[in-house]
């Protein structure tokens, strides 16, 4: 999932399949924090800078394609 976003958002320009790589890395990251949890502690709790940096990704990836959106409708 990490890999194929750079080349939908760059690549391909299209930042709404972006946007579904991207939310899909964050929901596969979460199961694997609470699969990690289960075996080691440890593990999940380093998994969570990464739930962070792409929960801020998610956040950025949402905000272009939204204006971009809104430009397209107000053209």
């Amino acid at each position: 999932m990490n890999a194929a976003w750079t080349p939908l958002f760059f690549g391909l320009h299209r930042i709404d399949l972006g946007l579904s790589d991207i939310v899909l890395l964050w929901l596969f990251i979460i199961v694997t924090i609470i699969f990690f949890y289960f075996v080691n502690l440890v593990a999940a709790l380093l998994l969570l800078p990464y739930l962070a940096w792409v929960t801020f990704a998610v956040a950025l990836n949402f905000s272009v394609w939204r204006l971009n959106r809104r430009s397209a409708s107000v053209a």
